[in-house]
This record gives C-alpha cells, structure tokens and sequence, in this order.
C-alpha cells in the first residue's frame, strides 16, 4: 500500500477500500496509532522532499536550535567576505612591499660591509706567558691550587667589556621578523574588511583562512568530488606553508644561539682567529637566510593568491549550481 493510500484509509469507513468510489468519510477523529504514525511520518517526509528538491529543511538538526544556526551561518558568511577581502587587496599589497624591501634593506652586493667589529684584544704572548708562570709559582708557594679562582675566572667576562651584537644584521632581523608573523596570522586569522585595518598587525578580530576554505566543503557524497579534492588541495597548501614559516623563526632563534658561542669562544681564546672569522661567517650566512626568506614570504603570498584566484569557483561551489546530467 502506497504513503497516499495508508494516509486516505484513516479516514475511510472500516468496510471501505482505499481503491473505491465511496465518499463517506469518517468524522475526523484520529486514534493513538494514527496519531503516533503521522509524528513519525510526517517528519521524514518532509526532510525526504526537502533533499529532493534540493533545498534546505526549515528545521534545525536535532539537538541544534535554530538561534544556535542562525549565529554559525552567520559566521560563516561575516567569514567568507572578510577572507575575500583579504585575498583581493592584503595580499596583493603585501608583495608590494617585499618586494621594495628586497630592493632597498637587502640589495647589498659587498658581504664584507656586514662585518661588525669585535672589541676583544689580542694579547701579547710574552705578556701571557709571564702571567701563567707567575700564577704557577704562587700556586706553587701556596702548595695547593685555589679552585674558587679558576671559577671566578671562568665566570667573568671578557677584558674588554660586553660584546654587541651586529647591529646591521639586528636592524634587518628587526624587518623580518614582523613578515614572517604577519605570514603566520593571516594563514590563520584575517582582519576585519576596512581601508584602515588591512595592515593593522595587531588586530585581535579574526577568523581563519583555513577555515574558511574547510567551511566551503559539501556534506559528503558519492560522486562528483573532483571540487572538494581541489580544496583539500589548498588546505594542504595551507598546512605545509604553516610548517615553512614555523622553521623561518626556528632558524632566527639558532643564529642567536651560534653566533653567541662563536664570540664566547672567540673572546676566552683571543689568540684563535678561526673563532673570529667564524662570527663574521655566521652574520653573512644570516644575511644570506634573511634574504631567503624574504623571497620564500613574497613567494607564498603569490602562490596563494594564484592558486586560490584560479580555483575560486571549485573553492566556493566544489559541486556547481546544478546536479550533473545523466545520459
């Protein structure tokens, strides 16, 4: 029996078939069976129409209250316009920029102008020797050897004083290390839309690029899902671009880390030279890395505005507007 037969015998006489002529209905009185029928029936009906016409169902999923999905598909869309905006103006502006800062901050052709002086005298070996023996001797005299004065020595900083750090390579450091943070939080957060905070860093608004490309993706089905492959594409793009910048600022912290043992070295044992050369090396080597990754920064922002730029209509509707045609 068909859903529209079992529907028209609740209201045909008990000797009456669904089939016949009669039109004597019964009064409308439903019993308990009918009426826990309909609660359960009329529910799926509507939901079954609902995902054949394409359309959504009025009703919230259960256990979801429609305020609750008002406020997230609000969300969404606040989201979508913002990443939008993003894509369209920050990052165009944002290669603009690297690319004056590679011309003017990083355009040194002469390496050897990068070589910061370091203050730590060379000693005079007679002058040394007659120290090491004078204190032999009066360890010697005194028949045991003061350990608190070799740790003291030890502890104390070099003769000439505190050692600088290199100021031109600080002064470059002090450039990047703003990109290589504002690469990070625009992979994650956006700023909201406005003339005036599209360069503002330090914008607590904000909302997920990654997201937003996660939130373009369909409920899962069979078939025609060669859209959502390109956006999972994209979001990988996303997450290998993340662990990129992540190692820029781990490279950072291990110059520091070298370039300080070098001039400890170099200042307990003046008379090496390697140890001095070794910190000049280490301030070019970090020029050369900062201009690296200055071009790497310039080169994301570029590859994600191609990338999602060709692929924008797979990204906002991986399935089209229609149901494909089946011949």
């Amino acid at each position: 029996m068909s859903l529209t037969q079992r529907l028209l015998a609740l209201f045909l006489p008990d000797d009456a078939s669904p089939d016949s002529s009669c039109t004597t209905a019964r009064p409308l009185v439903l019993g308990r069976a009918a009426v826990e029928w309909l609660k359960t029936a009329l529910p799926t009906i509507h939901r079954d129409r609902s995902q054949r016409s394409g359309g959504k169902a009025d009703m919230a999923s259960p256990g979801i209250q429609l305020e609750s999905k008002k406020q997230v598909d609000d969300f969404c869309q606040n989201l979508s316009k913002e990443a939008e905006q993003l894509l369209s103006k920050f990052f165009p502006e944002k290669i603009e920029q690297l690319q004056m800062l590679l011309k003017t901050s990083f355009s040194c052709d002469d390496l050897a102008s990068l070589k910061a002086p370091l203050d730590i005298p060379i000693p005079d070996p007679a002058k040394e020797e007659a120290k090491r023996k004078k204190k032999e001797e009066k360890e010697a005299k005194e028949g045991k050897k003061d350990k608190d004065s070799d740790k003291e020595e030890e502890d104390s900083g070099p003769p000439c004083g505190p050692i600088c750090s290199n100021e031109r390579v600080e002064s470059l450091l002090n450039e990047v290390k703003p990109e290589i943070q504002t690469l990070k939080e625009k992979l994650n957060t956006l700023p909201p839309v406005g003339p005036s905070d599209l360069i503002n860093e330090s914008d607590d608004v904000s909302c997920q690029v990654s997201m937003w490309v996660q939130l373009q993706i369909p409920r899962i089905e069979d078939g025609n899902n060669f859209g959502v492959a390109v956006q999972e594409k994209v979001f990988e793009l996303l997450t290998n671009t993340r662990t990129k910048i992540e190692a820029f600022q781990t490279q950072i912290s291990k110059y520091y880390s070298e370039r300080g043992d070098a001039v400890a070295k170099a200042s307990k044992q003046p008379h090496v030279g390697d140890y001095r050369q070794l910190v000049h090396e280490l301030d070019q080597y970090q020029y050369r890395e900062l201009r690296l990754v200055v071009l790497d920064i310039r080169n994301t922002y570029a590859v994600l505005f191609d990338i999602i730029n060709k692929n924008y209509d797979k990204i906002k509707k991986p399935r089209g507007d229609g149901k494909a045609l089946i011949y």
